[in-house]
């Protein structure tokens, strides 16, 4: 309970910081706002169209399944998965050195025990199918023609599990009946590093959380988007100031708060799905990934 309290504070107090940063631009007279639209939020999920450079990324990654009040053991699956999308890489106004980073993309995944290949005997097997759409952003760092690119992701997805065959326990049986051969809507967030070797070719690592919901309760849903959207965009703020006066030290503070404090939901959203709203538990994934991205 404490973590939780400490956590909703902490969401006040950025929107305190939001305010007050509000108030100083409207008696500035930086025109860091006017000149840089980028940095307008718009409360959609694609705000604008598909552009940028056409993109292709490929992943491997290694997964773990949990579920609160499960008992039995899931195997653990390993993942593949494609993205095709739109990547856009700008200068910061300021400093040339500095870049913003877009890639807004669709995917589709195969989560399965079969590519694992190392699940024991008491073991229960799963295959499960996943398509979304997301948005990975960030600052980073240009070295000639590369650049080190630390990120923020997120995604809507929709998800069909399979399990071989279901627990013996009553209870565990109905905790996992409702993901059992149906697609489930939840949602996922991803941090991690990009590469930028070449004008074109970017290797990456990362890690993911993702929660699929037993049932989609649309209002309660939106509640804890819009509280997690808050943070985001007051911090969204906070980096911007960072960025006008320290621009060298804006990626990592981008990369370290903005997930910090995603990860900080969605460990939250592992006993409520649709914290903190009294709802019930989530299947959860938690993965390490890498791959590589072809930018046309």
């Amino acid at each position: 309970m404490k973590h939780k309290t400490i956590l909703f504070l902490f969401v006040i107090t950025l929107f305190t910081i939001s305010s007050a940063f509000s108030q100083d631009d409207q008696d500035s007279t930086n025109t860091w706002g006017k000149d840089w639209k980028h940095h307008k939020f718009r409360f959609s999920f694609f705000h604008d169209e598909f552009k940028g450079q056409p993109t292709v990324s490929l992943n491997y990654g290694l997964s773990k399944i949990n579920m609160q009040n499960l008992s039995t053991a899931l195997a653990k699956p390993n993942l593949l998965e494609l993205k095709l999308g739109y990547t856009t890489i700008t200068s910061d106004w300021k400093d040339e050195d500095i870049i913003r980073y877009k890639y807004k993309y669709a995917y589709l995944s195969n989560f399965s025990t079969d590519l694992s290949g190392n699940n024991s005997a008491g073991d229960y097997k799963s295959d499960m199918w996943r398509f979304g759409f997301g948005r990975a952003n960030g600052y980073g760092y240009k070295l000639g023609s590369s650049a080190i690119i630390p990120y923020h992701a997120y995604s809507i997805d929709w998800t069909k599990a399979k399990f071989d065959n279901l627990p013996a326990s009553p209870a565990d049986q109905a905790l996992l009946e409702p993901f059992d051969n149906t697609f489930r809507f939840g949602t996922s967030m991803e941090a991690g590093i990009r590469f930028k070797l070449v004008p074109h070719f970017i290797v990456e690592g990362g890690y993911e959380r993702s929660i699929i919901f037993p049932k989609h309760l649309f209002w309660k849903w939106a509640g804890s988007v819009i509280i997690e959207t808050a943070g985001q965009v007051a911090l969204d703020k906070f980096i911007d100031k960072i960025m006008d006066s320290s621009p060298y030290a804006a990626p990592i503070m981008s990369f370290l708060l903005k997930n910090a404090f995603s990860y900080g939901m969605y460990e939250l959203r592992q006993s409520k799905m649709n914290w903190p709203f009294n709802t019930a538990a989530p299947l959860a994934y938690d993965q390490f990934k890498v791959g590589v991205t072809f930018v046309f």
